[in-house]
């Protein structure tokens, strides 16, 4: 099992002015010690359970292309977009940019949105969860095709397109990695077996996620997908569980269930009080073992 660190938690001591060093070191101590991809969310505020919109949160891409120069290994995403912060057309060029600019780096995160208050903070428009995952299918689709020989329109029932044109390329072919987050059985685990190289799942305890994994097999059946083709993540550990660097032992211990279900990377949040502390044992301890596992 491979690790990633989701860093979800910008305030910390004294952010207002360590803000930009903390995530500095942070990354360059994953990116050194052996983590797989490090990953920021996609909000315009904080989420109301880590403190609200008066908490600090960057914007996410330009965050990323910051880290990009900063870094030499790490995979790069979010974790993950919401389809309804940019036009995909504008998507596919600025993650095929940060994959250009970090030497095949990127990683396409995305889902349908949630966090209403944000887009009506920033006057963004929230359509109806039905329509926000019809407009994510159309994300896909454009994605896919803008990463395609294909640059002639689109013509979708809410994007249209007269030129899907992406130059230069991609330097990961045929495309960046497209990982979508979330366990919905109707739908978000539908879009990932027809479009996704990845699914990025909760942690809902083993059987829980034993049994969105057979959902998604289902469903790679139905469209006539490979199953194994897909690349299967998860989000922190089991429920109330034990923190990796506290308790390292009862922290592989849990994940053995994970991996044998065929999860194959974690990611973790890093402690905010002192995320370059924690990270750095975090890559002493767990990292060499968990690759064991």
């Amino acid at each position: 099992m491979r690790l990633g660190i989701h860093y979800a938690n910008f305030s910390g001591p004294d952010w207002d002015t360590r803000l930009t060093d903390r995530l500095t070191e942070t990354a360059r101590v994953a990116d050194q010690g052996g983590v797989d991809l490090f990953t920021v969310m996609d909000h315009y505020f904080q989420m109301e359970d880590l403190g609200g919109p008066p908490e600090p949160m960057l914007e996410g891409y330009t965050t990323l292309g910051y880290l990009a120069a900063l870094t030499e290994r790490l995979r790069l995403g979010l974790l993950v977009t919401g389809t309804t912060y940019r036009h995909p057309g504008l998507l596919a060029k600025i993650v095929t940019t940060l994959d250009v600019l970090s030497r095949g780096r990127a990683v396409l995160g995305i889902g349908a949105a949630w966090y209403d208050r944000e887009h009506a903070g920033l006057g963004v428009p929230f359509p109806s969860t039905s329509e926000r995952f019809e407009r994510l299918e159309e994300t896909l689709r454009i994605c896919h095709q803008m990463w395609s020989d294909e640059d002639g329109p689109f013509e979708g029932r809410h994007y249209r397109l007269a030129e899907t044109v992406c130059v230069p390329p991609p330097v990961q072919q045929p495309h960046p990695p497209v990982l979508i987050g979330g366990g919905g059985e109707r739908k978000t685990l539908r879009l990932v077996a027809q479009y996704a190289d990845a699914c990025n799942l909760f942690p809902v305890g083993v059987e829980g996620v034993r049994h969105k994994l057979d959902v998604l097999r289902r469903h790679c059946d139905d469209v006539g997908r490979d199953y194994d083709e897909i690349e299967k993540t998860m989000i922190g550990g089991a429920p109330g569980g034990p923190d990796p660097v506290d308790d390292t032992d009862a922290f592989l211990a849990d994940m053995e269930g994970y991996v044998e279900l065929g999860i194959g990377l974690v990611t973790i949040v890093p402690s905010a009080a002192d995320p370059v502390g924690w990270t750095t044992a975090l890559c002493e301890r767990v990292v060499p073992r968990l690759s064991g596992v």
